[in-house]
């Protein structure tokens, strides 16, 4: 989009505003259905003028506005149960139901969080930060309903996106939910990957007859005597909806992936007709069983320029509403050779650089190669770079195959996602010693995504498996180094590196390598009776602290010791006889983090040193700005020279 296109909208000037009259849903279903399509235009105007200021994820909540509207208009929420995949589409559900005031602190400090979270409403029914986890956790919930008296006529409507279904776990819900009691409503979410596309007024005669009241209500009266003349048992159940999902297929001359479960499926229809959706869902909200809806829809729906690319409006960042040009545009400045890289990108560029030497290198990561800059790698080596889509447990196993048949994976995921692959990193990479290097992104505290994506665990969860070696770089050269030291290695390596800008650009040129567990050096004064001993990214907090602290007559040496394992055990050797104290600090937790590893170390070799260790408690941290948080976890500079100072005193 040029920067001269001006930005447009589904704005309307109605004489009443009706989004102001609803404050719950049941202020919704007050309104005619007539009135829904104006709704749903207030609600996106709403998303507009909010998000352009207090970012978050736009395209996907503005291509769900009318499914929402429908759903809330025709199910009793709260009672009734909408279970939201991912969370990212799910705004305009907020809005509905009595967070409309409180949007504006959506993502900050205090305020609602980004996603679904039934701690701070009744009408979030479960968690959703991750993809794949909606049908799995609505089928328990509609199962639940069939075991309680009170709550058997409630519904349960999983909503999950096209992207997400392609998940395994939604593919194992999906295979439970055709064999077990129970009447499961899943919405999909299409607004990419053409399952079932819509090719024809037969086709759309069928589908809409197949969602009709009088013709469920002769379908079930027909299963129901044959049933009761015993030529259908319950066991066949399934077979008949087989059957008859087999012959609408063959009827609109359609197949769909969903033909062989015992699940009934209808559509696909738009997903943008807010009237005929509550019509639909009218028809077939009380069949009995679990079926499937399918509804077409656009990401960035009301706003042409997000239409035209959900990618970048995905997470935009500010941006004018008039004019559509995002911050980020604004800042952008190819020329300025001197403005700081992200992490991400001297991932990208390392792994470019070193894959031109090495074929063997490729490169994969699962549904993010823009988050993780791998699209870049992916542009220069299209043949060797893999988008396995979200399927991380998938992505780690794919790359076992791949080393196992002389390749050398690098896997870009973000923190929170690898722990989706965790078994896959135990049985499939690490038991057999294959050379696969995790690039762990977002490693650390991430920010406004909040609780659901803090990279706080990986330290803990990698270090205990035996012959994974795991680092953290505090700047981009030691990352560049720790790259090709992964791509000489022979067994698994995982490497972790924050969200954000790095401190300093790398040097032009080759990296260096950096040697397997060795830690360096970074202030070291013949005075000096107190290290800090860091890892990763939070190096510069510590170097920070240091100077306060001097200024302060506390001389406070630093060490980065860059592997967390194998520990370098000759410089904590070194370290013990010389201070006498030493605080550790990481961005992890401090439960069989980083910290742990040194005082498990000290133990070991009957070295007596006071340890501290300063890094994130043993609990949740909410969504705030990562400042915020790394204050709030005591990993900032300023709680580093307050603990050093309270050790002292």
């Amino acid at each position: 989009m040029g920067k001269s296109k001006k930005a447009k909208s589904e704005k309307k000037d109605p004489q009443t505003s009706l989004l102001s009259t609803i404050n719950n849903p049941a202020d919704l279903r007050k309104l005619p259905v007539e009135q829904l399509p104006q709704v749903c235009s207030e609600i996106r105007e709403f998303l507009i003028q909010h998000l352009s200021s207090n970012p978050g994820h736009f395209a996907s909540s503005m291509g769900a506005v009318d499914i929402i509207v429908a759903l809330h208009y025709v199910f009793d929420t709260p009672r009734d149960n909408l279970v939201w995949d991912v969370g990212h589409q799910a705004y305009a559900h907020k809005i509905l139901t009595e967070r409309k005031d409180l949007f504006a602190s959506q993502r900050t400090k205090g305020g609602i969080s980004g996603f679904p979270n039934p701690a701070e409403s009744s009408y979030d029914s479960f968690v959703a930060g991750h993809a794949g986890n909606s049908i799995s956790a609505a089928l328990g919930m509609a199962v639940a309903d069939t075991l309680n008296p009170d709550r058997k006529d409630c519904k349960t409507v999983a909503v999950i996106g096209d992207a997400s279904i392609s998940n395994g776990l939604a593919f194992e819900g999906l295979n439970n939910a055709s064999n077990r009691d129970n009447n499961l409503l899943i919405v999909l979410n299409d607004n990419d990957m053409s399952i079932d596309p819509n090719v024809g007024a037969l086709h759309r005669y069928l589908s809409r007859f197949s969602t009709s009241r009088r013709y469920n209500r002769f379908r079930f009266r027909t299963y129901d005597f044959f049933k009761r003349k015993g030529y259908i048992k319950e066991g066949r159940k399934g077979r008949v909806t087989r059957l008859t999902n087999s012959l609408k297929a063959f009827i609109s001359k359609q197949q769909n992936i969903f033909e062989g479960l015992n699940i009934r499926y209808f559509g696909p229809f738009d997903g943008h007709d807010v009237v005929e959706l509550v019509n639909i869902f009218r028809e077939i909200k009380d069949i009995q069983g679990p079926r499937i809806l399918h509804l077409h829809t656009v990401k960035g729906k009301g706003y042409n320029v997000a239409e035209d690319d959900p990618t970048t409006w995905h997470a935009p960042g500010k941006f004018d509403p008039e004019t559509g040009v995002r911050d980020k545009e604004r800042a952008e400045k190819p020329s300025d050779s001197k403005a700081l890289k992200l992490w991400q990108d001297v991932f990208a560029d390392t792994l470019i650089r070193l894959a031109k030497s090495d074929e063997d290198i490729v490169g994969i990561t699962a549904a993010m190669p823009s988050g993780t800059s791998m699209a870049s790698f992916m542009k220069v080596f299209p043949e060797r770079g893999y988008d396995v889509g979200i399927s991380e447990g998938h992505a780690v196993t794919f790359a076992g195959g791949l080393a196992s048949a002389g390749k050398r994976p690098f896997v870009a995921i973000y923190s929170s996602f690898l722990q989706r692959g965790y078994d896959n990193i135990i049985h499939d990479v690490a038991i057999q010693g294959l050379p696969v290097v995790f690039c762990i992104d977002r490693a650390g505290l991430v920010g406004e995504d909040g609780v659901t994506h803090n990279g706080l665990l990986d330290i803990a969860y990698l270090r205990c498996i035996p012959g994974m070696a795991v680092a953290a770089p505090g700047d981009a050269e030691t990352l560049r180094g720790l790259m090709l030291t992964a791509a000489n290695t022979a067994g698994p390596i995982a490497i972790r590196y924050p969200r954000g800008k790095v401190p300093k650009n790398p040097e032009d040129g080759d990296p260096t390598p950096v040697p397997m567990g060795k830690g360096r050096a970074i202030k070291a004064s013949p005075g000096a009776q107190v290290a800090i001993l860091s890892v990763g990214a939070v190096l510069n907090d510590a170097l920070e602290a240091s100077r306060r602290l001097e200024q302060e007559g506390k001389p406070t040496d630093v060490y980065d010791m860059i592997w967390i394992k194998p520990l370098d055990k000759d410089l904590l050797r070194e370290i013990a006889g010389r201070y006498k104290a030493v605080f550790t600090v990481e961005d992890g937790t401090v439960v069989g983090g980083f910290g742990s590893a040194v005082c498990e170390f000290l133990a070991d070799e009957g070295l007596q040193l006071p340890v501290q260790r300063l890094g994130v408690d043993d609990a949740w941290v909410q969504h705030a700005s990562i400042p915020e948080q790394k204050a709030e976890s005591g990993i900032d500079a300023d709680a580093i020279v307050k603990a050093v100072l309270k050790k002292d005193s």
